[in-house]
């Protein structure tokens, strides 16, 4: 029989780390973690990395693994994930991985297109790019190289747009030329849990967090990181309103809330990425035993 990979996944503030840790202490085993924020050591109170506690219940991989300082993406996470799959593998028949990036969790399930390494100085190139003179001229830039990647790309989402960009520029090929879409086979069966409650409960558990967060010394941690705010890490929810805080921008309250907002807003793009996969089965997340029940089934129908 292969080994199963369990993949938790669901929006930010659902319940994926107390799931994954319930479980993995029902069937001995330990948890991947697949949120490319908690990865990074430097950051802790924004990206909501699980307690000491938490983590002192099951062993966790990829938590605070990494540095700011270090170019990371999907890719390299695949890389690294797989590896450390193998070993655990060796000592469990099953590991679970648990996160809320969704790309990250599908560069591990079904792999990522095998693109060229990027140049620092092209990736500094256009970062600088979009920080001078925005996200429009990103757009106009990509719609000109590359039409078709153009109409299907999330135009506001400008890592993706720097990507797209970024492979056009080193290749001289538009990226939607590049992109074969060939899920790549692993040695393990994927089962897929998806974690969500209703949506104005999960609002108010995102609204609590982020009171919490501010409560732990957020704004402490991000004026920690406002000399590094031009690393790609420190551009995300939790940090960047603050640093628009600190230059006077808006206020320490116009901050929160729009932590608050972005937060949910997020949540609702996570929520739409994991919808479109048909295999999935859907849990709230204190259904615990019913989770454990759908692995024990999925894992007798595997033998």
């Amino acid at each position: 029989m292969k080994a199963i990979l369990v993949v938790i996944g669901g929006p930010t503030g659902v319940g994926k780390t107390s799931a994954a840790i319930s479980l993995a202490q029902k069937f001995n085993t330990e948890v991947i973690s697949a949120d490319s924020r908690q990865i990074f050591k430097e950051l802790s109170i924004g990206t909501a990395v699980p307690s000491e506690q938490e983590l002192a219940l099951v062993p966790h991989h990829f938590i605070q693994s990494h540095s700011i300082e270090t170019y990371y993406n999907a890719s390299i996470y695949e890389t690294e994930v797989l590896l450390k799959l193998e070993m655990l593998f060796s000592k469990y028949k099953m590991v679970i991985m648990a996160g809320g990036s969704g790309l990250y969790i599908d560069a591990v399930c079904h792999g990522i297109d095998d693109l060229p390494t990027i140049p620092a100085e092209v990736r500094k190139k256009y970062l600088d790019l979009y920080q001078t003179e925005g996200i429009e001229k990103l757009r106009n830039l990509l719609k000109k190289c590359d039409p078709e990647y153009y109409k299907q790309v999330d135009l506001n989402n400008y890592k993706r747009l720097l990507k797209a960009l970024e492979v056009f520029d080193i290749t001289n090929k538009p990226y939607s030329l590049q992109l074969k879409h060939q899920p790549k086979q692993r040695n393990f069966d994927i089962l897929r849990i998806n974690l969500n409650i209703d949506r104005e409960l999960l609002y108010q558990r995102i609204n609590n967090r982020v009171d919490k967060m501010i409560e732990a010394g957020l704004e402490n941690e991000a004026r920690l990181m406002n000399e590094k705010r031009h690393l790609t890490p420190l551009k995300t929810v939790g940090y960047r309103e603050f640093f628009d805080f600190f230059d006077n921008k808006i206020t320490r309250l116009e901050a929160i809330e729009q932590i608050k907002n972005h937060t949910r807003a997020y949540a609702r793009r996570q929520l739409t990425w994991f919808r479109k996969y048909k295999d999935a089965h859907w849990f709230e997340p204190d259904q615990i035993e019913e989770m454990s029940l759908l692995i024990k089934k999925f894992t007798r129908n595997l033998v």
